[in-house]
């Protein structure tokens, strides 16, 4: 129950998440070049899982090295539909190009974590969601995307489910937790089996 645990992320989300389920935590945001590790990966044909697994992992050791023995939670999301890996829009019409695409189709969301102790990797866990887009008009994005504003550029899929992006959707198949990008259930029962929660 000593371990000091530490969130290698700036996500407002991630935080509140592990602050409503009652963890004591520091929150760091880790500083790496996520583009620079993808582009090499993703050329070379890794799975979007194992993306958001090397992006946790970089997260994790990036921040690790000024918390000493804590326990440090790292994680990244991937979205995929197809072949196709998306990446946060830069712009609006970049946006709406994103919606557009994932109309009246399923994509994935694959949320990753990884923990680490003392420069080693304790667990490392990925969960997916399946999502269904209703089928869009651009009309309609158009009006969603100048209701939402600028949030849609702070997620890889232009939308926020927990907000006004739940309207785009016929079907979800997955855990709340694993598409807001922590697989909550899973991180607590490991952190209850190292002892660092009260199990």
């Amino acid at each position: 129950m000593t371990t000091s645990l530490v969130l290698a992320s700036a996500s407002p989300f991630r935080r509140a998440l592990l602050e409503n389920a009652g963890l004591v935590f520091e929150a760091q945001a880790a500083r790496i070049d996520e583009r620079g590790l993808e582009k090499p990966l993703e050329d070379a044909g890794a799975a979007p899982e194992d993306v958001a697994l090397a992006l946790a992992e970089a997260k994790a050791f990036d921040v690790a090295r000024h918390f000493g023995d804590a326990l440090v939670i790292g994680s990244d999301q991937t979205m995929s539909l197809g072949s196709r890996v998306y990446h946060k829009p830069q712009n609006m019409v970049e946006a709406a190009e994103h919606l557009l695409s994932l109309s009246g189709k399923t994509h994935r969301l694959n949320s990753a974590i990884v923990l680490l102790r003392g420069g080693e990797i304790v667990w490392r866990h990925v969960s997916s969601a399946h999502m269904t887009v209703r089928p869009l008009t651009a009309a309609f994005v158009d009006r969603h995307l100048q209701r939402v504003g600028e949030k849609a550029l702070s997620s890889v899929g232009a939308y926020q489910l927990e907000g006004e992006g739940i309207q785009l959707f016929e079907k979800i198949e997955g855990d709340y937790f694993t598409i807001l990008g922590l697989p909550m259930l899973p991180l607590l029962a490991k952190l209850r089996e190292l002892g660092t929660i009260d199990a």
